[in-house]
């Protein structure tokens, strides 16, 4: 009975501190997951608009739009180790040090960003062949790499400075941002795709020039928002200063998480390479699914974002077990929200795969691939939050570059090219076998979490 009597007053307890949880997570959760939703929609918006004009238009543009999703790795590197960095230093109470790594992450995705934007403008043919040997496929590919590439150099100021808005707790901007930049994106696809206004209809051009405008707008907004000094008074020389030790602690933490993120963005994308090369209906259809799948994990890698500044504030402040109590809840919250997501994502995956115009070997596809996204989503987002939440909150980035790596390049891409090619498998048990990657590595990502190696405070004094 004592026994019983202690856990429920211990239970009483914590109510309130779990209720405070509850509020701050949700304050963080919703406007992120609004804005990932955001993000996923527009791409499905894209996808949608595409696939009315044709699926070899679908194919090509999903298979381009790969160097946009390793670019899209890549950004998450630098914001994991940006927002890591910011969110205890938020703790802290250092404003200064908080605008020296925002302009630490700005000047580092920068030089990448450039370098894709000139790779996709003057190569964008080698680009697409990297990709799949049909020719019909390329050529589309090509048009819109070509125009899309400007794109990725315009996105890096803004990028970097919403990941910096997310980082102290100002998700609610952030998200505002993302819905205008979404909505503008939208009507203007609309408008060049279908030549609205006495406009020439322009198709998979029209998505790229959209994405352009949109991205200029999202710019000049970030613009103004930052020199307005609503996070912190604009000091150029402290943006864009050199701060030797910052700078060396934000490489420390970021060049892990940037290894991480981009092998496993590349080894997804290789993913794709391997469907490529079998036929173009297994493109179309993993477009749909991936996409599909990406609006019912918005919310819970919201939790994953939510949960890096929010641990990373208690770690920052020196109270570890307030952030060991919190992940514990975060890790539970995630499990049921992605079960209950996954099985809603299955009953209703007819009704939403007869929103895309597909052939019906690629509609026979995209049903199963929706049966495997209903519980591929619970493995990925669970991963996901302690790998790229919970432990980068404590800046350990290492852990999950190293599991990542082997996972993806030791064990699940391996398996890809030998089922496809070697053994000649059918496309559906290919694309079943790579769908297993995110279940090889859950028994040593727990384990990792159990050992409580994460749970540090990564902040300095005077470091600006």
């Amino acid at each position: 009975m004592s026994t019983l009597a202690e856990k429920y007053i211990s239970f009483k307890e914590k109510r309130p501190r779990r209720k405070e949880l509850y509020k701050a997570l949700l304050a963080l959760v919703i406007p992120i997951g609004i804005q990932n939703l955001l993000s996923a929609l527009v791409n499905s918006v894209d996808i949608f608009m595409i696939g009315c004009v044709g699926q070899d238009e679908l194919s090509a543009v999903s298979l381009a739009n790969q160097y946009m999703f390793i670019l899209w790795g890549f950004f998450f590197g630098i914001s994991s180790a940006a927002t890591l960095m910011n969110a205890q230093y938020w703790g802290k109470g250092d404003r200064k040090a908080i605008q020296a790594i925002f302009g630490i992450a700005f000047k580092v995705a920068l030089v990448v960003t450039t370098l894709v934007s000139l790779g996709c403008i003057f190569l964008p043919h080698a680009l697409m062949e990297l990709y799949t040997d049909d020719q019909v496929l390329v050529d589309i590919g090509v048009d819109y790499l070509r125009t899309i590439g400007i794109s990725y150099f315009i996105m890096t100021f803004s990028q970097c400075y919403m990941c910096t808005l997310r980082s102290v707790e100002q998700a609610k901007k952030s998200t505002i941002i993302s819905t205008i930049t979404v909505f503008s994106n939208v009507a203007l696809n609309a408008i060049f795709i279908f030549g609205i206004f006495g406009l020439p209809k322009m198709g998979v051009i029209g998505v790229a020039l959209a994405t352009i405008i949109s991205r200029v707008i999202e710019l000049v907004i970030c613009l103004t928002d930052y020199f307005r000094g609503s996070i912190f008074k604009p000091d150029l020389k402290l943006f864009l200063g050199k701060h030797k030790q910052l700078t060396k602690d934000f490489f420390k933490y970021s060049g892990p998480a940037l290894v991480n993120d981009l092998s496993w963005t590349l080894a997804f994308s290789t993913y794709s390479i391997i469907l490529g090369h079998l036929n173009s209906d297994m493109v179309a259809a993993s477009a749909v699914a991936t996409t599909l799948r990406d609006l019912f994990t918005t919310f819970c890698f919201g939790i994953s974002a939510g949960g890096t500044v929010i641990l990373g504030k208690a770690l920052g402040a020196n109270n570890p077990q307030k952030a060991k109590e919190d992940s514990r809840i975060m890790c539970w919250v995630t499990i049921v929200t992605t079960a209950i997501m996954g099985i809603i994502l299955v009953l209703i995956r007819h009704p939403l795969m007869s929103f895309f115009t597909l052939t019906d070997t690629a509609y026979g596809y995209l049903d199963t691939m929706m049966l495997i996204s209903g519980y591929y989503i619970i493995g990925q987002t669970f991963n996901t939050l302690l790998i790229a939440g919970v432990f980068r909150s404590g800046g350990n980035t290492k852990f999950g570059m190293i599991c990542d790596t082997i996972t993806m390049w030791c064990v699940s891409v391996p398996l890809g090219f030998i089922t496809a090619f070697a053994l000649e498998w059918p496309p559906m048990v290919v694309y079943f076998v790579l769908c297993l990657d995110e279940f090889w590595k859950i028994p040593v990502v727990i384990k990792y979490y159990l050992s409580d190696k994460w749970l540090n405070n990564i902040t300095r004094e005077n470091v600006v």
